[in-house]
């Protein structure tokens, strides 16, 4: 599908990856807190915090490439300011934006209803667990374990990031400010009828 990106949705694409870098890192010290309470799997209850700008930005603007460029360019902004994971947090926000890049594909990048939302954000949850569990040692706990830990992931991406993402996103259309996008004529409607 070929898709000609017009500048206004670069330039939100952008300041949302932007916005979420900031937020992402903001997440951090919530994640070690909850894993201080309830050890590696505390990340996984709100793992789907890192997944929102992909599913938003892709609600938004509705073309081929969103979600992943979206997602990798958070992560460069979250590198940028100050995250100690340094350069190899950018690959696992490549990896997070080719799960719910991969969900829109399916759908040709013409469906966005709340079941392709949370399918997205679920598809996140599983590229990048995949990735966590080679790059992070999840081999080593036990089974019973790491299958909680995909579990809660999978919520996560699901709730967090696709029904998050999807409030977040609508109520910046409510607002107007989204007037010229896809959702924000959707929302015009809504507001008409």
């Amino acid at each position: 599908m070929h898709a000609n990106w017009r500048f206004k949705e670069i330039v939100v694409m952008a300041a949302l990856s932007v916005v979420f870098g900031v937020v992402y890192l903001a997440f951090l010290p919530v994640g070690k807190f909850l894993v201080g309470l309830f050890g590696p799997i505390g990340y996984d209850i709100i793992f789907g915090v890192w997944f929102l700008v992909s599913i938003i930005a892709a609600y938004i603007i509705r073309k081929p490439g969103a979600a992943f460029l979206s997602e990798t360019i958070a992560a460069m902004v979250e590198v940028l300011i100050g995250s100690t994971a340094g350069p190899m947090l950018i690959i696992a926000g490549m990896v997070q934006g080719i799960g719910a890049e991969a969900v829109f594909a399916s759908m040709r990048w013409k469906n966005y209803a709340t079941w392709v939302l949370l399918l997205a954000g679920m598809g996140s949850a599983v590229t990048s667990f995949t990735y966590g569990y080679f790059m992070s040692g999840y081999a080593a706990l036990a089974t019973g374990y790491v299958v909680a830990m995909f579990v809660l992931r999978l919520i996560s991406g699901a709730v967090i990031a696709g029904v998050g993402g999807k409030a977040i996103a609508d109520g910046l259309a409510k607002t107007g400010v989204l007037a010229s996008f896809a959702l924000g004529k959707e929302q015009k409607r809504k507001d008409a009828a």
